[in-house]
């Protein structure tokens, strides 16, 4: 039996001040539909200006966010397609 492999692109945009980076996470996914998610960080005025620390931890949490929203849109599709309520997917 031959499969289909399908591949989706997530893409991280970052906008960063001197104490800030917001991260924002798109997948679009074979349905047509999108999903987004934020993530934030902030640095301690005490800590050394690293940009590249700052996205990996709002770029994490955007990734874990959105990693919800995905498990949450397929609890909701188990749910409508089987007709009754299934127990909540968690990570």
């Amino acid at each position: 039996m031959t499969h289909t492999a399908v591949g989706w692109h997530i893409e991280l945009e970052f906008q960063e001040d001197d104490h800030r980076t917001r991260a924002a996470a798109l997948v679009r996914l074979p349905d047509g539909k999108e999903v987004r998610a934020h993530g934030y960080a902030s640095r301690h005025h005490t800590d050394s200006n690293q940009p590249r620390v700052g996205e990996e931890i709002a770029g994490a949490r955007a990734l874990n966010e959105l990693a919800m929203k995905l498990l949450t849109k397929a609890h909701d599709e188990i749910d409508e397609a089987s007709g009754r309520t299934s127990h909540p997917i968690t990570l």
